[in-house]
């Protein structure tokens, strides 16, 4: 990386891992080609050449192993971090994370404390083949004992990485493919996040409160920006779909009256729904009008070609935002 340039978010995670392999003997990467080719993104490249083969271990083809792997090195005491190609590719570990890490510690009456972190790249935007597009989130954020994040910056890939290999249950991070290698400075935080699990207030507004995470958080700020100064939008960064910081989402609301939630994987049964009813039994009160959800239909990603009509684009929100404000 060049002195004065921003750090993408792929080389911010690739530094952090650095970080956590150099002060944690308990950290082990895994994962299927991340060791000599540095992963098919190149976000573990370089790691190890210098940590070597023991902690940064190449998986065979078979995600099931890669965490069931994990799930060992975690009661043992490791601290595990796995990388899984694409988001698509993790429905044959779907087992090993639901069934046994997400249950371990409960199921040890609390002797076991397995820090585990399944790192998932996701999203579209990258005229991805089959299965290599999907956004599963949800899949995970309903299953107990499981933790997902979704940063949209290397600020937040980092802290979440950070808090999640030592929290001692299993955490995975969603990490947006289209975003690897952008070098766009982040936009500063109205509101930091108060806490390693929380929300952050990307942008102040009086309007509308939009609530998004992942990619499409770049979607939504340039859809705010571009209605100021007729529409003042506020945008809540949620970073974390379980749990949800919904006292932010409840904050904002309060201000504007109004809620708008954006995300790119399907609305039916998605992030969405959750929080749309969440801020109806809380924040009924609050509100000027019905809450609002701007996401796909609940259909397969199409091929590439067709993406641009599966994904949220910032004209659609401009207009979801006109249409809750007039």
């Amino acid at each position: 990386m060049s002195p004065g340039r921003p750090a993408s978010l792929a080389e911010t995670i690739n530094a952090t891992l650095a970080d956590l392999l150099e002060h944690d003997p308990r950290v082990v990467l895994i994962g299927e080609d991340i060791g000599r080719l540095g992963g098919v993104f190149r976000v573990t490249r370089g790691l190890r050449q210098r940590f070597g083969g023991d902690r940064v271990r190449d998986s065979v083809l078979a995600e099931s192993t890669i965490v069931g792997q994990a799930v060992g090195m975690a009661i043992s005491g490791l601290v595990p971090v796995c990388e899984i190609q694409f988001d698509g590719f993790v429905y044959p570990a779907v087992n090993q994370l639901v069934t046994q890490a997400a249950r371990i510690g409960q199921r040890w009456n609390g002797q076991v404390e397995p820090s585990l972190v399944v790192r998932i790249p996701s999203g579209g935007g990258i005229r991805g083949v089959e299965h290599h597009s999907e956004s599963n989130e949800a899949l995970f954020a309903r299953a107990p004992g499981i933790s997902v994040a979704c940063p949209s910056t290397g600020e937040d890939a980092d802290q979440i990485l950070r808090h999640a290999t030592g929290l001692g249950s299993p955490v995975v991070m969603y990490e947006p493919i289209r975003l690897y290698w952008r070098r766009n400075l982040p936009e500063r935080s109205a509101e930091p996040a108060s806490a390693p699990t929380a929300a952050r207030v990307v942008r102040r507004g009086s309007d509308v409160t939009v609530a998004t995470f992942g990619a499409v958080t770049n979607e939504v700020l340039e859809a705010a920006r571009a209605l100021s100064p007729d529409v003042d939008v506020e945008v809540v960064d949620l970073r974390w779909v379980a749990p949800v910081d919904l006292d932010t989402v409840l904050r904002s609301v309060a201000r504007t009256g109004r809620l708008l939630i954006v995300h790119e994987a399907a609305k039916y049964a998605g992030i969405g729904g959750e929080v749309a009813a969440s801020v109806a039994e809380d924040g009924f009160h609050l509100l000027k009008g019905p809450v609002r959800r701007l996401a796909p239909d609940r259909r397969a990603y199409p091929p590439a070609d067709f993406e641009d009509d599966y994904l949220i684009s910032v004209r659609q929100i401009m207009n979801e935002v006109l249409e809750m404000t007039k």
